[in-house]
C-alpha cells in the first residue's frame, strides 16, 4: 500500500477557496495581475511519476530515481516512468483550501505521485510555504501573490523536494533545507540555502526544528501564534487514523521502524515546543486539539517496545 492510500478522508470542515479554471475567474477586482509562468524545459521528461521529484536534466527509460530506489520509497508497479511538466499540465491543477486562520493547503488534483500537500502559512512579516508539491500553475501563483506571496520555502524531507526550484523561482525566495539531506537534491537552484544545527529561526516566532528520524535531516515547523501552537510535521510525525497518536517510521510504505535512539531524539527536539494542533502531510491528517498529549502518548508507546 502506498502513502496515497493511507488516508482518504475529508478535510474536516475546511472551506474550498480555489477550483481549477482560468486565473481571471478568481482574481477579477484584485490588484494583483495574472502571472505568466515560465518553467525550465517544460517538454523534458524529468519528473519521476512515482515520487514527483523533478530532475535537472531529461531522463531516459533506463534511468532510475535514487529517491524511489531507496528503501524508504518504492518504484511504481509499472516500473520507472518519467513525465514532463507539459504532460502534467494537461491533466492537473491545484486546489487551495483554508484549514485554519492564516493556514492554507495546496494539493494537486487529481492526485499525483505521493499525493502530499504543501501548507501556506500567512504571517505578518512574510508568508512561508511548508513542504512542496510537484506542480505549479499560473492561477496558483497569482492567488498566492494576492495573499502576499512567499518569503521562504521550508521542506521537511527529500520526498517533498519535488518542484521546489520552480516554486522558488516563481516567488524569488529561498528554499531552506537541512544540510544533512543535501545528497538528495536532484535539481540545483540559486535559491537553495542549506542550514545546520537544531533550529532555524524565521520571523514572527516561527521556526523549523531538526528532528531527524525518517531522514537524517527531517524537520518540523513550529507556529507558536497559531491557536495554542501548531506543528507542521511532514512525515516526521505521521498522524494516525485515530488522530490520537502519531507514527515515527524510517519507511512508511515499506513499514520499516526507527531505532530507539531516533525516537528519543525526536522526543527531545519536539517536547520543548508548545503546540495543541498538528497538521500532517496528507488528507485527514489533522489533530485539531490535544496534539501534545497525542505526541507524548505515542513516544511512550514506542519506547515501551524497547523495554521488553
Amino acid at each position: 500500500m502506498n502513502r496515497k492510500s493511507f488516508l482518504k478522508n475529508s478535510l474536516l470542515g475546511s472551506s474550498l477557496l480555489l477550483l481549477p479554471g482560468p486565473a481571471h475567474h478568481f482574481f477579477s477586482g484584485s490588484s494583483v495581475k495574472p502571472v505568466k509562468i515560465t518553467v525550465r524545459e517544460p517538454q523534458q521528461k524529468n519528473i519521476c511519476a512515482t515520487c514527483g521529484t523533478r530532475y535537472a536534466t531529461a531522463k531516459t527509460a533506463t534511468d532510475t530515481c535514487p529517491i524511489c530506489t531507496d528503501e524508504r520509497q518504492y518504484v511504481g508497479d509499472g516500473g520507472q516512468t518519467w513525465l514532463s511538466y507539459n504532460s502534467l499540465a494537461k491533466e492537473h491543477s491545484i486546489k487551495i483550501t483554508k484549514l485554519q486562520e492564516n493556514l492554507y493547503e495546496l494539493k494537486i488534483t487529481p492526485d499525483f505521485a505521493i499525493g502530499q500537500k504543501a501548507l501556506l502559512v500567512l504571517s505578518k512579516n512574510g508568508n512561508v510555504l511548508w513542504d512542496c508539491i510537484p506542480y505549479l500553475d499560473e492561477q496558483t501563483i497569482t492567488y498566492i501573490k494576492a495573499l502576499g506571496g512567499i518569503k521562504a520555502i521550508a521542506i521537511s524531507h527529500p520526498h517533498y523536494y519535488s518542484l521546489m526550484a520552480e516554486w522558488a523561482a516563481a516567488f524569488n525566495c529561498p528554499i531552506y533545507l537541512h544540510h544533512l539531506d543535501k545528497q538528495w537534491i536532484q535539481d540545483k537552484s540559486k535559491h537553495l540555502q542549506l542550514w545546520e544545527g537544531n533550529e532555524l529561526q524565521l520571523w514572527d516566532g516561527m521556526k523549523v526544528v531538526h528532528t531527524g528520524g525518517h531522514f537524517d535531516g527531517s524537520t518540523v515547523m513550529h507556529l507558536p501564534h497559531h491557536g495554542n501552537g501548531t506543528l507542521l510535521t511532514g512525515d516526521t510525525l505521521y498522524v494516525a487514523r485515530d488522530r490520537r497518536h502519531v507514527s515515527m517510521m524510517y519507511s512508511y510504505p515499506n513499514l520499516v521502524p526507527l531505532p530507539k535512539k531516533a525516537i528519543e531524539q525526536i522526543r527531545n527536539r519536539v517536547e520543548p515546543l508548545e503546540f495543541d494542533t498538528i497538521h500532517g502531510a496528507f488528507d485527514g491528517q489533522l489533530i485539531a486539539t490535544g496534539a501534545k498529549d497525542a505526541f507524548r502518548r505515542s513516544v511512550k508507546r514506542y519506547l515501551k517496545i524497547f523495554e521488553g
